[in-house]
């Protein structure tokens, strides 16, 4: 096992750069987009977008419309989607006046390794219903740009070609079933490389999507794509999501003790993803867990649990600063990034962001939005008086009443 951690601490490191590893001052590796000539930004599709919002429009005007649905929806009445923006609403900026903002220095260290900005792409099924190869094309994008993709999987060869991003499995619980099922998964992703376990909690169960009731919509659609004969129409789906199945599992669901026996049988990073209590904030310190990110699925599984955004405070001061926390849901903006870090993230996850640009463009998309959202934060940073991320304190933000 401990060969295995090397291997995927060497990975990691060198795709961030020899130099990047805590402890070292320097930076490994800085993305810079060539700046695009005037003619360009006249002409080329790609740059008119002026914010991340611009790319929904593009992306729904090219997807159909059962993909649109799935990619946007929540679930049940969409209350903790519509909550995941607001919450930002909710925090006022308080910007610190003459200080020397000349250089902006987004680079952060999380699980002992340097990032060039504090912006990771999460994890996301059914990608090929918004582009071919979906999962592929989101990795070749990331690694360009050198942010960190949480992955489902499938990029096994990108990832051996070493033309691609450092990667962390992300698993709903299937293979925790038993120690040796534990065993057999931890094995497997130290073999590949692996830089860290990302545990997804809220997902035992599938939530009621309605948009994709309504629609009749197949998960498998996620895979395949939406199967449009030549007059348009959609086969008989399957198996279609519905409404009015009683929920049940098979076998046990994992709980405190898996995570506990997952720490006993690997070195690996391990990263619990949908904390929203400070209880369990708590219980992820006892279990040895690497760290935290808060996240309500993007609004896609239990409704009514309000925006991540708000509960960041209490799982911050749960932790004490003895492990990071990161967080996403409903991210949009620079000044989004920017409050949830004056809050105590660590690091900021975003999925519909990067799946509109992938939709609209593909990998030149992912990366656009990528490009525009570090760059807002780097302007907002300079415009609050904090030129890298440890001058972002919680003094920058006040909670609106």
């Amino acid at each position: 096992m401990r060969s295995g951690r090397r291997t995927a601490l060497r990975q990691l490191a060198a795709w961030v750069g020899g130099s990047a590893i805590a402890g070292r001052s320097g930076i490994g590796w800085a993305y810079q987009a060539s700046e695009p000539s005037i003619e360009q930004y006249l002409t080329d599709p790609l740059l008119q977008p002026a914010s991340i919002m611009d790319f929904e429009p593009l992306a729904k005007a090219k997807l159909d419309p059962l993909a649109y649905d799935y990619l946007v929806g929540g679930s049940e009445d969409e209350v903790s989607l519509r909550d995941n923006r607001a919450g930002f609403d909710r925090i006022i900026i308080r910007p610190k006046a003459l200080i020397d903002v000349h250089k902006i220095d987004l680079s952060v260290e999380v699980l002992g390794l340097r990032w060039e900005h504090p912006i990771f792409l999460c994890p996301a099924g059914g990608k090929n219903c918004f582009h071919q190869d979906g999962e592929n094309t989101v990795a070749r994008a990331a690694a360009s740009a050198k942010t960190l993709h949480i992955t489902n999987g499938g990029i096994q060869k990108l990832v051996e070609s070493g033309k691609g991003p450092a990667w962390w499995q992300v698993t709903t619980g299937g293979d925790f079933r038993t120690p040796q099922t534990i065993r057999a998964f931890v094995k497997r992703l130290e073999d590949q490389g692996c830089g860290a376990i990302c545990f997804t909690t809220d997902i035992m169960y599938v939530s009621h999507r309605e948009r994709n009731i309504r629609n009749k919509f197949d998960r498998a659609w996620g895979e395949t794509g939406i199967p449009r004969d030549a007059q348009g129409r959609v086969p008989q789906p399957r198996n279609p999501e519905r409404a009015g199945l009683y929920p049940s599992r098979p076998t046990a669901t994992p709980t405190w003790d898996t995570v506990r026996e997952l720490r006993a049988m690997t070195q690996l990073p391990i990263v619990l993803k949908g904390i929203l209590r400070a209880e369990d904030a708590k219980l992820c310190l006892e279990a040895g867990v690497s760290g935290i990110i808060v996240s309500n699925h993007g609004a896609r599984q239990l409704d009514h649990v309000g925006g991540t955004i708000e509960a960041l405070p209490e799982v911050v001061a749960a932790v004490e600063g003895k492990i990071p926390v990161m967080i996403d849901g409903g991210f949009r903006r620079g000044t989004d990034i920017l409050k949830a870090l004056a809050l105590g993230a660590r690091a900021v996850g975003i999925a519909r962001p990067y799946l509109f640009g992938l939709a609209a463009f593909g990998q030149p998309g992912v990366e656009r939005v990528i490009t525009l959202l570090r760059t807002e934060l780097a302007l907002d940073m300079g415009l609050a008086g904090t030129p890298n991320i440890a001058a972002i304190e919680r003094s920058l933000v006040r909670i609106r009443n």
